[in-house]
């Protein structure tokens, strides 16, 4: 009943009366007040004057469920979603969920990750209520293989989202991280369950570094606020960039990932840059050619051998 009053009281510009709201929704006065404290407890400004009625004045910086699905316009994506004030990582909920059946396109985030982590292990800062800090399963009927190519759409379709509600400049490094400046702005880590021939689940981690302060971000990082000088509307940002995923994982799903690779290339910025990059077996150090049609990295070394690159950590030396 809280988000059927937080409903009527966002589609009203100014007050409406208790009587008026309890009979739209069928409830007594009394009844009306303790939801309104409630709300209120949540961190709703409501303002409640004689004569007059209540008004939402402002609505909490909290990645409050019933927020992220107000208006948002996917079929599937943040459908199902499990929040959490504090978690050590959205990846380890989201990937036992993902064991247990749990439906495509559920939404696992948190205000705050006391072990959030990034690629290789690294560890992922994540500062309470500052950042994005959430993980999406998906289900996609592809071979393993094509792994490389969700991990692509979802930096892809982060960094459309993140142009859509600001302009400005973005590159990706590959494979995930999008960068402002050569700064880290966001990054994304994927993990799947997988047989041979069959992909279970995947969980794609991601984490935007929104509100953060400067002296919230490790070295290398960027954030929007940053940047900007000035906050942002997290809830707006996450979901634009549900919407945005959605759009090109469906792409993605029924043409292929040509769309995809091409949006990728666009926003890469080491195309014919020499780089290193750390695998688990070693380095190699080359050109960056291109990507192939499955989203690994070409690179040619100084002998003239082109390399297939899956996954590793990579370094532009020019």
């Amino acid at each position: 009943m809280r988000v059927e009053i937080l409903n009527f009281l966002k589609d009203k510009e100014n007050y409406s009366s208790g009587e008026d709201i309890a009979h739209k929704l069928a409830l007594s006065r009394q009844a009306l007040w303790k939801h309104m404290q409630e709300l209120r407890h949540l961190g709703y400004d409501i303002v409640a004057v004689p004569h007059l009625g209540y008004r939402l004045l402002k609505i909490p910086d909290k990645l409050y469920p019933w927020e992220i699905k107000y208006r948002l316009n996917t079929k599937f994506l943040g459908k199902h979603i499990h929040y959490f004030e504090k978690i050590s990582s959205t990846m380890d909920v989201a990937w036992d969920l993902g064991k247990e059946k749990t439906s495509e396109g559920t939404l696992v985030c948190a205000e705050h990750q006391t072990k959030g982590r990034g690629r290789l292990r690294r560890h992922w800062v994540s500062p309470k209520s500052k950042g994005l800090y959430f993980s999406l399963i998906l289900r996609p009927d592809v071979l393993p293989s094509k792994i490389p190519c969700i991990t692509l759409l979802s930096s892809v379709a982060v960094s459309l989202a993140i142009k859509k509600m600001v302009d400005i400049s973005l590159s990706i490094k590959w494979p995930n991280d999008i960068l402002i400046d050569n700064a880290k702005l966001a990054g994304i880590l994927t993990e799947l369950s997988a047989e041979q021939d069959k992909i279970n689940f995947v969980v794609v981690g991601i984490g935007v570094n929104v509100n953060n302060t400067r002296t919230d971000l490790p070295k290398g990082a960027v954030s929007l606020y940053s940047s900007f000088g000035k906050k942002f509307d997290r809830i707006g940002l996450l979901r634009i960039i549900l919407e945005e995923f959605e759009k090109v994982y469906l792409d993605f799903k029924a043409n292929g990932p040509a769309f995809i690779i091409d949006q990728w290339r666009k926003l890469s910025y080491i195309w014919g840059s020499r780089v290193k990059v750390t695998l688990s077996s070693g380095k190699i150090e080359g050109e960056a050619l291109d990507l192939d049609s499955d989203g690994a990295l070409l690179v040619r070394t100084s002998s003239g051998v082109v390399t297939k690159v899956v996954a590793g950590d990579i370094v532009k030396t020019n």
